[in-house]
């Protein structure tokens, strides 16, 4: 996830390979920095009143002394400035008030930060990075030739991408059967989504796409947080991705099968940008509800969440430990994004979410070291229990995802649980070597924004990869870029792919494209997976993090799997 997730609560962080962290990469439940105010300071707020109560809500907030700036019946809110945080306590007095969080910056994706000394051989350059390309220069468009080519041999960069194996999304496989449909809209909510990288553009929807945050160049205590401001009103346009995460999602979704680089699980849908994580790989709560908002009126099918919203890892509305503040903040997290999931779904969009990067069985946390993640520093050890909610993996009417390496184990960062993990997918896994692969190749390879890995310093001035990390595939003199992460934000994508197709398949007429109901694409997709048992010694021990996972329930159910592994050619050639 990104960082919202582990600091990609929300977005899975992406892990690195050569033990460095790729830049922008979310990890759940970290936010930017930003100083609490003073106790008479005012203070935006997300003010969520109890269904039917709107009107006493409104009249709490103004008694307390409160300005109400706007309503959004719709998820049932009042946007509120008020005087610091003893107004939001004395607002949680009121019966008719069941959560108040600060309108903050509090979300990050999820990409998997490198734990451990983790080491990864360099893999070999092949000649498709030899040239180096121009300055800022994009691969022409692929010849009819080479698409032609591409849809019996697959894209040059094919061969990489043991996960599109895996699942059995090749040219002989899937492929062959459905690639999903260019009326199937599949919503990548995350950092950004760059549509002019020759692997997103030919289906990226630019029309639909949308950016619901403004950067930050500067946190409270001046420093960096998302760089400067490189628009007006420091927003980006709905198809720039500064971060390079929500590129990679988008591509492993449906980068097109056209003789360029990768191809992705569905190749042939429609990618909507629709932008709720910072440069800074940031989740915050009312860009989400937005974003999902969004995506129930605009009609989109599916979207993914590699993200957690920040600030809390695991959101307790009754934790003893926290402050009043605190858990009514927590609340209001729960209780929104909540309203937004079911707004969404009621409006016929499947939700795919990354279940998290935190090595954690999500059905037995005993601690929460990571909260709040922000303000920076805000951090402590928490005492947690079940009744606290990672969010929006642990949300009613999600569909989360564990990851697998190479071999199909349980990838060691990924969350797990038996009430918390409905599928399984590739997510890449750098430690797995149940495999021929070595290092950089266990991980998913996906399409990358080049002014991103350029400000990561991971290609340099002539556009030569500095590292394993990221591929160059250059054709006519003209080069584009992909890059090897992990996390189980790589694997949430593979799913919603698998969804597209099911719902280009079977969908009806509707909503301007094809509409297939939320119920029916998750038994479908249930149905279509891949049922993978527990381990033989029913746990394993990851040499990596010196723990021990244990897995329980049957091989049709059970925590490291899910309902099994996601399978494309099995959603392409399934019946109805």
């Amino acid at each position: 996830m990104v960082r919202g997730y582990r600091r990609l609560r929300g977005a899975v962080v992406s892990i690195a390979v050569a033990g460095t962290l790729a830049a922008g990469s979310l990890v759940t439940g970290a936010g930017p920095a930003v100083a609490r105010p003073a106790p008479g300071e005012a203070s935006q707020y997300l003010v969520f009143y109890a269904q039917g109560r709107q009107a006493d809500a409104l009249s709490a907030i103004r008694s307390g002394g409160g300005v109400v700036e706007a309503v959004d019946a719709k998820l049932g809110y009042a946007l509120v400035h008020g005087p610091g945080t003893a107004f939001a306590e004395r607002l949680g007095a009121s019966s008719s008030i069941v959560g108040v969080t600060d309108n903050r910056r509090v979300g990050s994706a999820a990409a998997l930060p490198a734990q451990g000394p983790v080491s990864v051989p360099a893999v070999a350059t092949p000649a498709a990075e030899v040239s180096a390309p121009a300055q800022g220069a994009f691969p022409a468009a692929a010849s009819s030739s080479q698409a032609a080519a591409a849809a019996t041999r697959g894209d040059p960069l094919s061969a990489r991408q043991w996960n599109m194996k895996m699942i059995g999304a090749t040219p002989g496989g899937s492929y062959a059967k459905d690639r999903g449909s260019k009326r199937v809209l599949v919503g990548v909510i995350d950092t950004g989504v760059d549509g002019r990288h020759p692997d997103i553009a030919p289906n990226f929807d630019r029309r639909l796409s949308r950016n619901f945050v403004v950067d930050r160049p500067k946190d409270s205590k001046g420093k960096t947080l998302d760089g400067p401001c490189e628009y007006k009103n420091c927003k980006d346009p709905a198809d720039v991705d500064d971060d390079g995460h929500g590129t990679h999602v988008a591509s492993t979704i449906g980068s097109p099968l056209n003789g360029i680089g990768v191809a992705g699980v569905a190749p042939g849908v429609s990618l909507v940008n629709i932008r709720a994580g910072t440069d800074s790989g940031f989740f915050f709560l009312k860009p989400v509800l937005d974003a999902l908002t969004y995506a129930g009126d605009a009609g989109i099918d599916v979207v993914n969440m590699s993200f957690f919203v920040d600030p809390w890892t695991f959101n307790c509305a009754r934790n003893k430990a926290d402050s009043r503040a605190e858990q009514l903040q927590q609340a209001g997290i729960i209780t929104g994004v909540q309203r937004a999931l079911d707004y969404a779904r009621g409006h016929g969009v499947t939700l795919i979410s990354a279940l998290g990067n935190g090595s954690t069985d999500l059905g037995h946390p005993t601690t929460d070291k990571d909260s709040p993640g922000y303000p920076a520093g805000s951090e402590r050890d928490r005492t947690i229990d079940n009744s606290c909610l990672n969010v929006p993996a642990e949300s009613r009417g999600v569909i989360s995802v564990s990851a697998v390496g190479p071999s199909k184990r349980k990838a060691w960062y990924s969350d797990y649980g038996t009430e918390q993990t409905d599928l399984a997918a590739p997510g890449g896994d750098p430690t797995d070597a149940g495999t021929s692969l070595k290092g950089t190749a266990r991980e998913i390879l996906a399409a990358a924004p080049t002014r991103a890995l350029r400000k990561q310093k991971l290609i340099d001035g002539s556009g030569k990869p500095t590292g394993s990390s990221v591929v160059r595939d250059c054709h006519q003199g003209k080069c584009s870029y992909y890059q090897y992460l992990s996390g189980t934000s790589m694997a949430s994508p593979h799913a919603a792919g698998v969804a597209a197709i099911l719902i280009s398949r079977f969908g009806k007429p509707g909503r301007g494209g094809l509409a297939l109901s939320p119920a029916r694409v998750q038994e479908l997709l249930y149905a279509t997976a891949d049922r993978v048992g527990c381990p033989s010694s029913g746990s394993i021990t990851y040499s990596v993090s010196e723990q021990k996972h244990l897995c329980a329930g049957p091989t049709s159910k059970n925590g490291f799997y899910g309902h099994g592994l996601v399978n494309a050619y099995r959603a392409a050639t399934a019946k109805h």
